[in-house]
């Protein structure tokens, strides 16, 4: 099957970002999705390298000429998307596209796809969890960690949409899983 997919979706926290790195590192085949952003980069993120970060209007200027293969308002004039371009780039290469992507985003992907997609949804332990490791990465304001939470407790419910949920309880034991998800979907 060519130009494959596997997309990582969780609640902001769970853990997929770091999962997704760690993959990236164990298979040569697969090359990061950069996702395209309204929002203003964080701390030492880099344009095209983290995200690519757009204007709302440069944004909304893509979505017009149909640039995007998904994207989201997720928060009230926040928005992330996937741009077609970049997917077309990797594929290019000969690469499997590795998404580290919102829920929602995830979802959509998962259904333009079908089989092409291996949709992977990363659960935190419990929300409190989530909280603690939010309240520690010490990047958001007590009301962004609360709306994030509140976003969280609602993406839980897709969860059984996606191919496989997997717990971070563990962090290695849940690499190591995802290494098997990753190798058993590219063998295919």
């Amino acid at each position: 099957m060519t130009n494959k997919m596997i997309i990582f979706s969780a609640p902001s926290g769970s853990g997929k970002t770091t999962i997704v790195r760690h993959l990236l590192q164990r298979f040569p085949a697969l090359e990061f999705s950069i996702s395209a952003t309204s929002r203003a980069p964080r701390g030492d993120e880099k344009h095209a390298k983290d995200y690519f970060f757009l204007t709302h209007d440069e944004f909304a200027l893509r979505v017009q000429h149909d640039a995007f293969a998904e994207w989201e308002e997720v928060y009230p004039g926040l928005c992330y998307g996937t741009l077609k371009c970049e997917m077309e780039r990797i594929w290019a290469n000969g690469h499997v596209i590795l998404f580290d992507i919102d829920v929602q985003g995830g979802l959509n992907l998962k259904k333009m796809y079908g089989e092409q997609a291996l949709a992977v949804f990363v659960h935190p332990p419990s929300l409190e969890v989530l909280r603690q490791r939010l309240e520690h990465r010490a990047t958001d304001n007590p009301e962004t960690i609360r709306r994030r939470l509140d976003k969280a407790a609602y993406e839980l419910g897709f969860a059984p949409q996606f191919d496989v949920e997997l717990v971070n309880d563990d962090l290695e034991n849940t690499k190591l899983q995802a290494e098997r998800l990753v190798a058993a979907f590219l063998a295919l």
